[in-house]
């Protein structure tokens, strides 16, 4: 691989993780192991961007910090994903459940990112995002840290990997379809379209999974299954997160209580609300309206 120096990610203790780090132009991807079983702490501040891809751990006690963004305690780590921007700073701390952490870091060089972007996008800032969810990263995230831990990374296929990589994540940040490979025996694309249109226009619902089932004609369990296979989530989980996007909108326009928001979306109470925003998001809803108010002062 080419040798270039990339900043990477300060861990305390430091023997209580195993690290291995594949080094391209203008990017680096890390594979990280914890294992001990005291206080972790993690801490990152370089002129890069790092996306962080948890693939397995859930912590008894912490918390995760992005500059920009309230703090996160969320347990659950599993397939979440945090973005530093350059310049920012990223700190978490872990006190661990279970016997290990995997996860990976992804540093890249800011002209990688613009000169990935739309040329309609060019001029646009990457917000900082923490905890967040998103299939395809995810996956290609994945294939990233197999090659990192694997005997010999190939360079070509590591420039590729990484590039791919920053492609969707730019399309993830501005709000671009992902493209998604077909799946054999998930739902038919008309079942697809019809079923999630439906969640759309019944968001302030708990919608029974028999009637979404009975939609697309299928049986309720072949339906669960086949729905999470062309949509990588179960139904009642897509459904969840199509509320808490749509609360983000609603607290985006800051006339709305917290109360009036989630009588709309069908929360029985304004905790029932907060405890659903905050199980999907990391942060609570009154946290994440002001995440958004600082923003708009920075900017």
């Amino acid at each position: 691989m080419a040798d270039a120096i990339h900043p990477v990610v300060e861990i305390s203790p430091s023997h209580d993780v195993a690290r291995l780090k594949v080094n391209g132009r203008g990017m680096a991807a890390e594979s990280v192991r914890f294992t001990g079983r005291g206080k972790i702490q993690n801490h990152f501040r370089a002129p890069m961007h790092m996306l962080v891809m948890y693939e397995k751990g859930e912590r008894r006690d912490g918390e995760t910090f992005v500059e920009g963004l309230p703090r996160s305690a969320l347990r659950k780590l599993e397939r979440k994903l945090t973005f530093v921007p350059a310049g920012r700073e990223f700190f978490d701390w872990h006190e661990l459940r279970g016997s290990q952490m995997r996860l990976m870091y992804f540093y890249f060089e800011p002209d990688k990112l613009s000169g990935l972007s739309n040329p309609g996008l060019a001029g646009s800032s990457v917000a900082p995002r923490l905890l967040f969810e998103d299939d395809t990263l995810c996956h290609t995230a994945l294939k990233l840290k197999a090659l990192v831990d694997g005997p010999a990374a190939d360079p070509l296929y590591f420039s590729s990997l990484g590039t791919l990589l920053i492609h969707e994540f730019v399309r993830f940040t501005f709000g671009l379809p992902s493209i998604k490979p077909q799946l054999q025996g998930g739902l038919a694309p008309w079942q697809q379209r019809l079923v999630t249109a439906y969640i759309r226009e019944h968001v302030n619902e708990r919608i029974p999974i028999r009637i979404l089932a009975q939609l697309v004609r299928l049986s309720p369990h072949h339906f669960c299954r086949v729905f999470k296979q062309s949509l990588g989530m179960p139904p009642h989980r897509y459904q969840t997160n199509q509320r808490v996007e749509q609360a983000k909108l609603l607290l985006a326009g800051r006339s709305a209580s917290m109360t009036e928001i989630g009588r709309a979306l069908g929360f029985n109470s304004r905790n029932a609300f907060a405890t659903a925003f905050r199980k999907a998001t990391g942060i609570a809803p009154a946290d994440y309206r002001r995440s958004l108010d600082s923003r708009m002062t920075e900017e």
